[in-house]
């Protein structure tokens, strides 16, 4: 049996949950959450329309709701996936 590829945006992994997307890897300090809040239909295809973008620390030790350090709403995914790159970069960069 083949191993299923991982799917990878700008050298960090990309995971999906049905509405949810992460974006990085939970080995490292940061990871995105994006999640899908609205969408609509373009001919058969229900593209998102409002997305969720949130900066979140992995640590396990602190509440879920203290994890969010930056978060946004954006129109289209491709404008969520393009703040989620340059978030998640910076937040690594930093020490």
């Amino acid at each position: 049996m083949a191993a299923a590829k991982e799917l990878v945006y700008k050298g960090h992994p990309l995971r999906r949950l049905d509405n949810l997307i992460y974006y990085g890897s939970m080995a490292d300090k940061y990871i995105i959450m994006m999640q899908v809040m609205e969408t609509r239909k373009v001919q058969d295809l229900d593209v998102a329309s409002k997305v969720s973008v949130q900066l979140m620390l992995t640590d396990p030790a602190i509440k879920s709701r203290d994890r969010v350090v930056k978060k946004s709403e954006k129109q289209s995914l491709y404008s969520a996936m393009d703040i989620a790159a340059v978030w998640l970069d910076r937040a690594l960069a930093q020490k």
